[in-house]
């Protein structure tokens, strides 16, 4: 049985969820006539910039309580939903690793001012570092939570049962278990798995040299606690932090772990 990187989405007070309905996504323009969502927040810099899960959205709890705290400290704040995620247009189907990858530079080159600290759940955790790498004059440090680089490599097929490969080989995708919603399975692309991999990372050193956190749940069972110590040993940067969390799963959404991840922003943010 497999379980994929998902969500970010926790429940937060009444407050806040209503605070949030009442703003408007604003929508950036692709040229290949997509259009991507998001909310920014203007303020001073290094801005933060959140990236999220696999098949999440802008508006899932850590990335809320990241930007109030941001805010509130007057650093300037971005997040938005990937190509076929939350209110940005698409087909979640025909995403693909690199489009989220292209997004996320998109928006990182034509609505932020000046370097970012990227903060990255999950997938969002790879999806930071390719743009790290691409873009290293825009980036001046990076969050990892949970982060899952390579995942479509290393981590769903070995999961797969025989009949879900044999599946994926001969129509071309797989449906897997979603522990969110037994009602609405998940379905994994051969496509898919095989574009990720050739964006893969934890093969070479990855050339960064901004500080680096990450934070990582001991009882994570969608990303090993390895993937954190392999990421540390790829970075070339000398300030890479890892925390591990002992009783931390793989969504790390209770409030204490809300609470670790913005004295981690705020310590960075305070360095630089």
């Amino acid at each position: 049985m497999v379980r994929v990187i998902i969500h970010d989405h926790v429940t937060l007070n009444m407050g806040t969820c209503m605070s949030d309905q009442l703003k408007v996504a604003n929508f950036l323009q692709r040229n290949d006539g997509e259009s991507i969502a998001y909310h920014h927040t203007p303020g001073k810099g290094p801005g933060v910039m959140f990236l999220t899960g696999f098949k999440s959205d802008m508006q899932g709890g850590k990335a809320l309580a990241l930007e109030a705290h941001c805010v509130s400290m007057g650093y300037a704040f971005t997040r938005f939903d990937y190509f076929g995620h939350g209110e940005s247009s698409g087909a979640f189907d025909d995403g693909t690793i690199g489009r989220w990858a292209n997004d996320t530079g998109i928006i990182l080159d034509k609505i932020c001012e000046g370097p970012q600290v990227l903060v990255g759940s999950s997938m969002g955790g790879w999806i930071m570092l390719l743009t790290a790498l691409r873009q290293p004059e825009k980036v001046c440090g990076l969050v990892g939570i949970a982060a899952a680089p390579d995942f479509t490599h290393d981590l769903i097929p070995e999961r797969l049962t025989p009949e879900q490969s044999d599946d994926l080989e001969s129509q071309g995708y797989c449906d897997i278990p979603n522990c969110y919603d037994d009602q609405e399975p998940y379905r994994i692309w051969k496509r898919f798995l095989d574009e990720g991999n050739q964006h893969l990372l934890l093969t070479d050193d990855i050339k960064l040299d901004v500080p680096v956190r990450l934070i990582q749940g001991m009882l994570d069972e969608d990303v090993p606690w390895k993937t954190a110590h392999s990421i540390m040993d790829r970075l070339t940067s000398d300030d890479v932090e890892v925390q591990f969390v002992k009783s931390g799963d793989h969504r790390l959404s209770e409030p204490q772990d809300i609470d670790r991840l913005l004295r981690t922003v705020e310590a960075l943010l305070e360095q630089l």
